[in-house]
């Protein structure tokens, strides 16, 4: 009976957090699969972390807590994460409400299934999703042509938050990224060990700056040189 690990990066998250729990905890999965949820509070500034360990004493919805003594950024929060997991696989899944926890059997069923060892959720393969910005979208669409000229993948969304993966793959690998390049990071090494990459579609709610979206340009530039260094510099 494989145990699913769920790991949450969140930081100041507090207007989303507690629901996005609720969801994580209810979402159906296959059946046989088990789950746990680590979330790891980026040392929130706006009360998320004090709100998260109100609901981890609470015990409803059950998740391990881990805290970052000073902000590093989403690499380093998965990091600790993937340090305190002990599923045989592993998954991501943002804090805020952007993606929906209902997509995961889709995503699971690929490795159960013994196709895949990496399942990537896309928003761009026709999933519903919500109409935003275009330079986002064609900023990702340009991130992820370089990702794959350089790892010869064919994915439609390197820069999803929606990765699924066996926790082996992590055996003996040191990642380094702190930031957002934490994506184009884990794409290179997947690429470099030869895991099998499945992608399915998924649903996305993408929320604008005012609704507390985060990553800006200057992400996309270091984008840019994490997808150089990690795929030419190794």
């Amino acid at each position: 009976m494989p145990l699913l690990s769920i790991v949450v990066p969140a930081y100041n998250e507090r207007a989303t957090v507690a629901e996005l729990l609720d969801r994580v905890a209810a979402a159906p999965l296959p059946p046989g699969v088990e789950r746990e949820i680590v979330v790891v509070d980026d040392h929130s500034t706006d009360g998320t972390r004090e709100l998260l360990r109100e609901l981890a004493g609470r015990g409803s919805p059950a998740f391990r807590l881990v805290e970052q003594e000073r902000n590093q950024g989403k690499g380093a929060a998965l990091r600790a994460g993937f340090a305190a997991a002990t599923g045989e696989l592993i998954l991501i899944q943002d804090a805020d409400l952007e993606y929906d926890p209902r997509d995961y059997p889709r995503l699971l069923q690929p490795i159960l299934d013994g196709e895949a060892d990496v399942v990537y959720g896309s928003r761009f393969l026709g999933g519903p999703h919500r109409v935003l910005f275009y330079w986002h979208y064609l900023g990702n669409r340009l991130l992820t042509t370089l990702s794959n000229m350089l790892t010869d993948l064919n994915l439609s969304d390197m820069e999803t938050c929606y990765k699924v993966f066996r926790r082996e793959l992590l055996a003996g690998l040191t990642l380094r990224s702190n930031r957002f390049g934490i994506e184009p990071e884990l794409t290179a090494r997947f690429a470099q060990r030869r895991a099998r990459i499945y992608e399915v579609p998924i649903s996305y709610h993408g929320r604008t700056y005012a609704e507390g979206k985060k990553i800006g340009w200057r992400d996309g530039f270091a984008a840019i040189w994490a997808i150089l260094r990690y795929n030419l510099g190794r």
